[in-house]
């Protein structure tokens, strides 16, 4: 399962959507910060945090809680 959490340095939300995914006890994930790279920018930058299942192209969008994230990747 491949999942990413797409986040900002020095986001209160998404220090909030890190705390829901250790409740949700989450597989691994990838983190990636958008800040300096325009094309994610571009995609993310008003919707972070976003966690991305890579293998199924499906994306949950913030506000989410430990029960959303379990439903959303089928757990």
């Amino acid at each position: 399962m491949g999942l990413i959490l797409y986040q900002r340095d020095n986001c209160h939300l998404c220090d909030l959507a890190l705390d829901v995914l250790a409740q949700a006890q989450l597989p691994e994930f990838d983190t990636v910060f958008i800040d300096d790279d325009d094309v994610l920018e571009a995609s993310y930058g008003v919707r972070v945090p976003v966690l991305r299942d890579t293998q199924h192209a499906a994306e949950l969008d913030w506000p989410f809680d430990a029960q959303a994230v379990r439903q959303f990747l089928g757990l």
